[in-house]
């Protein structure tokens, strides 16, 4: 879940808060990492993941997506990643939630090589704010001994990590085969 909530998954809640569905959605390029993700949360859903297209400026885009039923069982994540007006945010004690699990998920949903010739790898953060990102360049650290910085963005704020080396040996055992490209290898 926290892996998820990082990356590109939501939760939404229709009644105030007592419950939360949680939404994944990614290209049907990704169509086997969101069927792993299902499986995952098989028993929170009530039907398979499906296709849906959409047209953006004549050109037509294919997700696969799934979403969860409305549970209380994801309140805890709810009321932690997101603040009173619904904007997905860091939770102050993020250090204690992240585990390599985690990180996996959250590199295979927004993480890339910055470029073939330079080893650091990019966590794609733009929708949170410099003093969330902060907390999880701080998270990584201590957690982890990871180094992260910032690095500014038309959209917003990345992370990069400049010397991989540990995160790597950390996601390693999670990370699908599918995604080691982004490794940069």
């Amino acid at each position: 879940m926290v892996g998820t909530l990082l990356g590109d998954g939501h939760l939404e809640t229709q009644n105030g808060g007592r419950t939360y569905r949680l939404k994944i959605e990614h290209s049907i390029k990704q169509k086997d990492y969101t069927d792993w993700l299902y499986q995952n949360f098989k028993s929170w859903v009530n039907d398979i993941p499906k296709e849906k297209s959409k047209v953006v400026k004549g050109k037509t885009y294919t997700n696969y997506w799934f979403q969860t039923r409305s549970v209380g069982e994801f309140r805890f994540y709810g009321q932690i990643f997101y603040d009173k007006n619904g904007k997905k945010v860091i939770p102050k004690f993020i250090h204690k939630l992240l585990t390599p699990e985690a990180l996996a998920v959250w590199f295979m949903d927004d993480g890339s090589a910055k470029s073939k010739q330079h080893k650091a790898l990019i966590l794609n953060t733009q929708c949170f704010s410099k003093r969330d990102l902060k907390l999880l360049i701080g998270a990584l650290d201590k957690r982890f001994g990871v180094e992260a910085k910032l690095r500014a963005q038309r959209e917003g704020m990345q992370l990069i990590i400049p010397r991989p080396e540990r995160f790597i040996e950390l996601i390693l055992p999670y990370l699908r085969e599918e995604f080691y490209y982004k490794l940069g290898a």
